[in-house]
């Protein structure tokens, strides 16, 4: 199964949009790059635009300067990036367990990155104490969640402790083996 983890880290941002590309899509459904580009190019008509941003060499320079990925630094094409309605669209068209798998821990993270957004953004437009804390509580539960799924703890204590503009968040793990 796919994490969380292994998703969020993937997603960058390109034209002002979270987009993850062809090479680590192609990691995270276990397939070659070049499969998810022959499924793309076979389904064209399911690829409006904005769903897949073309980039430049100007970008993929940017890319490999500030990534270094390997699989785009050493090949000769310009990498595809996927933006989160193309990867909807791409998962109806790859055909396996680990396929459906994969859509589901993207689907999930792009929804706790939305969430935790919309959370930051209400919490700085109102005032009300009561809303406030409510919304610091909703935003906490969204990072613990994002962070449960990644952290293995043992007879020891994990303290993780978030500052926003907004908030701080402090969350500790306490578990026994």
């Amino acid at each position: 199964m796919v994490k969380f983890s292994e998703v969020e880290e993937k997603i960058l941002t390109l034209r002002n949009q979270q987009v993850i590309l062809d090479s680590d899509v192609a990691v995270l459904y276990g397939v070659e790059t070049r499969e998810i580009n022959q499924a793309l190019k076979n389904n064209q008509e399911k690829f409006p635009e904005g769903y897949v941003l073309q980039t430049s060499q100007e970008e993929k320079n940017e890319l490999i300067k500030n990534f270094d990925n390997p699989k785009t630094k050493f090949s000769p094409a310009l990498p595809k990036a996927f933006t989160e309605k193309g990867l909807y669209m791409l998962a109806t068209i790859l055909k396996s367990d680990k396929a459906t798998q994969t859509t589901i821990a993207i689907v999930e993270t792009f929804a706790k990155i939305r969430e935790l957004a919309r959370t930051v953004s209400e919490l700085s437009e109102t005032n009300e104490d009561f809303k406030q804390k409510s919304l610091m509580q909703k935003g906490g539960e969204i990072i613990a969640d994002i962070l449960d799924d990644s952290l293995k703890t043992t007879d020891t204590e994990t303290t993780i402790e978030l500052n926003f503009a907004l908030m701080r968040f402090k969350h500790t793990i306490k578990r026994k083996t």
